[in-house]
């Protein structure tokens, strides 16, 4: 049997995830602290006990969930269920961060440094209301392709993120990805609905986005992972360093090919998936992918509990 640890990204915050584990588990609530402590504030309290629309703001959302995800797995890693129970990573959008951290790509103090700035850089990259983002349910990949290069116009629309045979998500300019659903209902999407995004992330219009993590990722340290990543915007293992940072700044704007990462990762022998962090929207989407592997979401202490035994 092959594993893979996958990491959520945006999306999956809720107030109070986490802190069981770190009751629970001191190794959990080090990380926390360790977070709180990179960002010079007190993260774990907003995750805990703020407001969830704080919580949502993208700059505090993408080094949360990241902190939630490392917490887990440090809880996985005290009871001898850790990274060595892993034979790929992957992770959705920022958690392709939280994968590298697990991996031993990048340390946990620089990953939520180089989280506050990435999502504080996409938020400024387009003024609120010019963009958006809209989930397409019902049409294959390549229609969802079609219907946005239709709508486009003069105006920016693509794909953002192929997220499992029915679920494909677009961003752009307002007016396009409004334009796109219309023409998908007309093409016989089940639904098309306009997402509550703050601005329209993996398209062209995150550019100014991708050049602040550029500049940001040529300060850190990245080491080759301990084990292969599967990249969101090569849908494939990567397991050199210098790629790892080129490819981190190509998917600010680039598309999260998660279908084909899950596709890949079947085809490498996984045949296990454990979504180590908040919530459980990627154990959906790999169930819809590849309907025979095994899912397992790890996010608290009950959730290890089945596994030690």
């Amino acid at each position: 049997m092959s594993r893979a640890f996958v990491f959520p990204g945006q999306g999956s915050q809720a107030i109070g995830m986490g802190r069981a584990l770190a009751e629970a588990y001191p190794a959990a609530r080090a990380v926390f602290e360790e977070v709180d402590d990179a960002l010079d504030e007190k993260l774990s309290a907003l995750i805990w006990e703020g407001a969830i629309d704080d919580l949502t703001l993208t700059q505090n959302a993408q080094p949360a969930i990241m902190a939630t995800s490392m917490a887990a797995l440090a809880a996985l890693e005290a009871e001898g269920l850790g990274m060595a129970q892993a034979d790929f990573v992957a992770g959705h959008s920022l958690g392709e961060y939280s994968a590298l951290c697990a991996a031993g790509s990048m340390d946990l103090g620089d990953v939520a440094r180089l989280l506050r700035i990435r999502g504080a850089a996409m938020q400024e990259a387009v003024h609120v209301g010019v963009g958006a983002m809209a989930a397409i349910l019902g049409l294959d990949y390549d229609t969802v392709t079609s219907v946005a290069g239709e709508a486009a116009g003069d105006e920016v629309c693509q794909v953002a993120n192929d997220n499992d045979p029915a679920q494909v998500v677009i961003s752009g300019h307002k007016g396009a990805v409004e334009r796109a659903c219309v023409i998908a209902k007309e093409k016989g999407a089940k639904r098309a609905l306009m997402l509550p995004v703050s601005a329209p992330f993996h398209c062209a219009l995150m550019e100014p986005a991708a050049a602040v993590m550029g500049e940001a990722l040529a300060a850190v340290v990245i080491r080759d992972p301990s084990v292969p990543v599967v990249v969101n915007v090569r849908a494939e293992a990567v397991t050199e360093a210098d790629r790892v940072r080129a490819l981190l700044v190509a998917q600010v704007t680039g598309e999260v090919r998660w279908r084909e990462s899950v596709q890949w990762l079947a085809r490498a022998g996984v045949t296990e998936f454990w979504e180590v962090g908040a919530g459980k929207a990627l154990s959906g989407m790999i169930k819809r992918i590849e309907c025979d592997t095994v899912q397992r979401n790890i996010g608290t202490p009950d959730d290890i509990t089945p596994l030690k035994a």
